[in-house]
């Protein structure tokens, strides 16, 4: 009998919370009409969209949840900040933003540029920080908007926020500040009203937090110029018209809950992550630690594995049952090697091989052990058919043919 799968892919989505799953039932079954409606069923539906909103804006610290709106994803809320950002002040025209941002950031600034805008895309060093120097002379005075992401979806790299949103507001009180939540909310403390008070806009997603897919939410600084994502209808304050998808809006909610409940448990997921991560040290040589020496998510392990592709160590890895990822589950179906790790100047011997473990608060510490024991395994056997590994000196080749001096 094989043993049970493993998952271990919590950066791509999470497995929903059982809190979340019972709130939203009802919105399924008898609760099921609209909120815009006047009748009293319909006032019951509205007061739990509102809860709702109450709901995320504790998990972020206590901001007024009118500053709370709800979107369909992260990608949404990310597509809505910058955009609805440039579009209300059209006399800024600069962007600053980081080589290593999701697509939902990177795309729309690429798009900006072909607008017209300039966009800076700030590099990253070997472990996946930003140079606090560049970034302060990248701040200019016709900068219209900062978005950094608050952790890495790939590496788990943590980016100070606080400090970076402080140095814009002092080069220029009207720029924005902007930061992808998506793989933070629920594993760090987000705090909107001190910490993180010099923030306007910051997007997360429901999925990343054991809440359905379809459902996310846009933190709006009151007085933040921003023209509305989508026209039509008087919902979100006339911000995002379209009938709200309230069953997913009170899940969300009720995950915000639990996460803001369980908040102290991530020395335990650090623990798992640690254990994984000192465990393949120990037995896989030539492994490249993404993002070791900087602060990271407490849940995400990034490896880079010298000399075999990360595509055959997936493939193996799901064969024997367990569920891990090369880097961002939206770019999974590319042959191109992740722009993370391009822009973190990973070895190019050790760029395809890249795999992503990912914990949450449903795994074991059994879990991480059988994963550490499955993994080397995987690699050896691996390596052992690679062109580019000498198995009698087990290290790296050369191209001429001599074991590689790693």
């Amino acid at each position: 009998m094989s043993p049970p799968r493993i998952y271990a892919d919590n950066n791509a989505t999470t497995p929903l919370a059982p809190e979340a799953v019972a709130a939203m039932r009802p919105y399924l079954e008898d609760r099921f009409h609209n909120p815009s409606s006047m009748y009293d069923p319909a006032r019951a539906v509205r007061r739990a969209i509102e809860n709702a909103r109450g709901q995320v804006a504790r998990l972020l610290g206590g901001p007024d949840p009118a500053q709370i709106f709800f979107t369909s994803c992260a990608t949404e809320s990310n597509n809505w900040a910058i955009s609805g950002a440039a579009r209300a002040q059209p006399g800024r025209r600069h962007i600053l933003t980081t080589a290593v941002e999701h697509p939902a950031v990177l795309e729309v600034c690429r798009d900006w540029a072909r607008q017209g805008y300039e966009v800076t895309f700030l590099p990253v060093d070997r472990d996946g920080k930003l140079d606090a120097g560049g970034y302060v002379r990248a701040l200019r005075k016709d900068t219209l908007l900062v978005s950094v992401m608050h952790a890495n979806n790939e590496t788990g790299v943590v980016f100070p926020i606080e400090n970076l949103s402080r140095l814009a507001k002092e080069t220029d009180p009207a720029i924005l500040f902007h930061t992808d939540a998506t793989q933070s909310a629920g594993k760090l403390d987000v705090d909107l009203r001190h910490g993180l008070r010099q923030v306007d806009l910051l997007s997360l997603s429901g999925h990343k937090l054991h809440a359905p897919k379809g459902v996310g939410a846009l933190f709006v600084r009151r007085g933040t110029p921003l023209r509305p994502f989508l026209l039509g209808g008087h919902q979100e304050n006339g911000q995002r018209a379209g009938t709200e998808n309230v069953a997913e809006i009170v899940a969300l909610g009720a995950a915000c809950d639990v996460a803001a409940a369980r908040r102290g448990e991530e020395d335990a997921i650090r623990a798992l992550r640690d254990a994984l991560e000192t465990r393949i040290v120990e037995t896989v040589p030539h492994v490249e630690i993404n993002g070791r020496h900087a602060a990271r998510l407490p849940n995400t392990l990034n490896l880079a594995v010298h000399c075999i592709e990360g595509e055959s160590i997936l493939f193996e890895l799901d064969a024997q049952g367990i569920c891990a990822s090369s880097g961002s589950a939206c770019t999974s179906g590319s042959l191109e090697p992740s722009h993370v790790l391009k822009a973190m100047k990973v070895p190019f011997t050790a760029m395809h091989g890249s795999i992503r473990f990912s914990f949450s608060r449903y795994n074991t510490r059994a879990e991480a052990d059988r994963i550490a024991e499955v993994f080397a395994g995987v690699v050896r056997n691996l390596r052992r058919m690679s062109p580019y590994w000498d198995a009698g000196q087990n290290r790296p080749r050369l191209p001429g043919g001599a074991a590689q001096p790693f």
